[in-house]
């Protein structure tokens, strides 16, 4: 008997599961089997990292630039035998977190000299003093709290970025995963050509992650300390400023 007419009307099996398309190398053939939500975990990485490089570059200029007006600053102040001369080159060198700890005692000590030179009488005669040293220090103090509180400003960003960016790769990497056993699932098979689409995924986004996490986290420990450097300056220039003050106006 001739079973070739029935033969005729089964269809193959293979029409009713195509084979996988072919998964093809290099980072265009990542990113072209990347799903919806392994490519939102690529751009909010992407965002992250390009942020942190942002405020790298910025805050590393930003950085050069007070170290080098700060030791200007220094040696100006250290070699002027009046405030006012000091105060004329503030303009120039406001980079530096010194200026504003100097501009807040300079005025605070204009304010208590010329408050204590009211009703004198003989005001040529009189020594310029200030009333108290007290005030004074807090006047220092609050404006070196200001300027550390600019020199940090922006820097905890890198932090975050360290800190968050690896657990959204890790997320991006288990649903990579998932993606991947759903398809060895669907296909009934475990061959390369199945699991490539979510693996793929689950390590483009591992490492984006780290991408962005790695430079974060070594700019942020260099410019804490840098930080921690400028911190040292802005109170010994306090403790200076007082000194001076001390043995020059009382």
């Amino acid at each position: 008997m001739d079973f070739s007419p029935l033969l005729g009307r089964i269809p193959p099996l293979l029409a009713q599961a195509p084979p996988p398309a072919q998964f093809s190398g290099g980072v265009s053939g990542f990113l072209s089997h990347v799903g919806p939500v392994g490519m939102a975990v690529l751009i909010l990485l992407g965002i992250f990292s390009f942020l942190s490089w942002a405020i790298i570059i910025y805050k590393g200029m930003a950085l050069h630039r007070a170290h080098k007006q700060s030791d200007t600053f220094l040696q100006i102040f250290r070699k002027s035998t009046k405030f006012s001369e000091v105060n004329s080159v503030c303009a120039q060198l406001k980079a530096s977190p010194l200026v504003g700890v100097f501009q807040a005692g300079y005025m605070e000590v204009n304010q208590q000299v010329r408050g204590g030179s009211q009703g004198a009488a003989d005001k040529q005669q009189q020594k310029p003093t200030v009333r108290s040293l007290e005030s004074l220090s807090r006047a220092l103090a609050r404006a070196a709290t200001v300027e550390n509180t600019r020199l940090e400003r922006r820097v905890s960003f890198l932090a975050t970025t360290a800190s968050v960016t690896p657990f959204i790769g890790l997320f991006g990497t288990v649903w990579g995963i998932m993606d991947a056993f759903g398809d060895i699932g669907r296909m009934g098979s475990a061959n390369l050509a199945v699991v490539a689409p979510g693996i793929s995924e689950a390590l483009i986004t591992t490492a984006m992650g780290l991408v962005a996490a790695i430079p974060a986290a070594v700019f942020y420990n260099f410019y804490s300390s840098r930080i921690k450097v400028l911190g040292s300056m802005v109170d010994d220039f306090a403790l200076e400023f007082l000194n001076i003050v001390e043995r020059n106006f009382t």
